[in-house]
């Protein structure tokens, strides 16, 4: 079973996240945010991952140190989950269309948390959510979860539709890397270990 819970408590926030990675999709959020609550849910549903997050931050500030906690939980629940490493795929990606958007995620489970985003997302409130949210999740989750991860827009000028897709296409490539595959035998590199 791959499956842990996090709890992380701060000044700021307080937040616990459980997670199965080999889910259906269920997302159950609770966060004061609801553009983020949807990013969540479409994350959960296209990885095929169950999560249930409850989340209290100081909203009242903004949504920055929320949405970043969060991105941290998520983070150190995937790593929890993936200390053993043995059979997994390792790589993925997902080019992922939303309608004008196009945007592309690449994934390496590779034990160093860093994350390259190059998305042209319009600096703009979606709802309470601000755009710029997106790359400090991703920031926080690579980091945490210790992956590699690249993502670049291609096209796009709707912030919503933006956003979106990066959330679809990240779950979509992270689904890819976490498969077991029945022919890699032991942790997938040539170093032995990730």
């Amino acid at each position: 079973m791959r499956m842990a819970t996090t709890r992380r408590k701060t000044g700021e926030t307080d937040v616990i996240l459980m997670l199965d990675i080999d889910g259906s999709g269920i997302v159950a959020m609770s966060t004061g945010i609801p553009f983020f609550d949807h990013m969540m849910d479409a994350f959960g549903r296209h990885g095929g991952f169950n999560i249930t997050v409850q989340a209290t931050g100081d909203i009242e500030v903004d949504a920055h140190h929320t949405v970043e906690d969060i991105g941290i939980v998520l983070g150190q629940t995937f790593a929890k989950i993936l200390q053993d490493k043995t059979g997994l795929t390792r790589f993925g990606h997902s080019f992922m269309p939303m309608d004008e958007a196009l945007v592309l995620a690449a994934i390496d489970i590779s034990g160093r948390g860093q994350c390259y985003y190059a998305v042209d997302i319009p600096i703009e409130m979606i709802g309470t959510f601000d755009s710029s949210l997106a790359h400090e999740f991703f920031i926080a989750f690579a980091r945490e979860a210790g992956i590699t991860l690249h993502i670049r827009s291609f096209e796009g000028t709707n912030a919503h539709h933006l956003v979106e897709a990066v959330f679809k296409a990240v779950a979509r490539a992270l689904r890819e890397a976490l498969a077991i595959d029945p022919r890699v035998p032991g942790v997938p590199s040539t170093k032995g270990a990730l």
